[in-house]
């Protein structure tokens, strides 16, 4: 991801891949390994001991020319201050996690630098049920789905497929009103697991989803190949965009084709 300043391709991203803060050896590794962009892990991945340490090689990153977001501590939190004071220099793209009301994103973005973007992680039962708000906020980008720390606040499986399907759908619907980029599915903890990574990726596609957050390296591929439209995918919204040449309805291999449909095909074709 080439910065803060490139929303657009952070709207078009298939996959973020977190790499912890704390852990700067693996920063260049987790840059190269395909993804669209990385995470740079200041909260759950870092123990509270190891806070201060994870946000000075954060810096160090960035200031070297590397790029990332930038997923500091919820505003609930000891370290939430100097997160944010840390990362006042320049404009940055940071993630938010338990964010649940839209004055948590205006404030942030009041502290940072101008051409600030916001990500946030909606993972409580609170900011979900307020996702249009929060995603209507100016700053955002799109948003992230935090299924983990939802499934453990309603006590439910995060890996049940019928148990978070309405808070998918509802965050989808949410973004769509509030007319930013489809959300970024949540992580799937079953690192060796190829067919549960793809299932769990397809789901979400099904739904809406556009991107998907990666925890793994080698989560990055297979997640990067379910959200990446097929050549016979591609091609057949080309039919429909040639089909429809003066924008009325028309019938293209038996189905209809009226202007919702030629505008799906479109937004097809504008995915990387």
């Amino acid at each position: 991801m080439k910065g803060p300043a490139d929303p657009q391709q952070l709207a078009s991203a298939r996959t973020l891949l977190f790499v912890p803060g704390h852990r700067p050896d693996r920063f260049a590794k987790a840059a190269a390994a395909g993804a669209d962009g990385i995470v740079l892990d200041l909260e759950d991945a870092v123990a509270p001991d190891a806070k201060d340490e994870a946000r000075r090689h954060v810096l160090a990153w960035l200031s070297d020319g590397g790029t990332g977001i930038v997923r500091i501590n919820g505003p609930a939190t000891p370290w939430y201050e100097q997160d944010v004071a840390a990362l006042s220099d320049r404009p940055r793209t940071v993630m938010l996690p338990k964010a649940e009301r839209p004055d948590q994103i205006t404030d942030l973005l009041s502290r940072l630098p101008a051409g600030s973007s916001v990500v946030p992680l909606l993972e409580t039962a609170a900011g979900v049920l307020d996702a249009r708000a929060v995603c209507a906020t100016p700053g955002v980008i799109r948003a992230g789905f935090g299924s983990v720390d939802l499934a453990a606040e309603l006590g439910v499986d995060p890996d049940d497929p019928t148990a978070l399907a309405y808070t998918r759908s509802h965050l989808v619907l949410a973004s769509a009103a509030a007319s930013v980029a489809p959300p970024l599915d949540g992580v799937t903890t079953a690192l060796h697991d190829e067919r549960a990574l793809v299932t769990d990726a397809e789901r979400a596609a099904a739904l809406g989803f556009t991107g998907k957050l990666c925890v793994h390296p080698r989560q990055v591929p297979p997640v990067t190949g379910v959200f990446t439209p097929s050549d016979e995918e591609r091609e057949r919204a080309r039919e429909i965009v040639r089909a429809a040449t003066d924008g009325s309805v028309t019938v293209l291999n038996g189905r209809m084709v009226d202007r919702p449909v030629l505008e799906r095909a479109h937004r097809l074709l504008s995915r990387p």
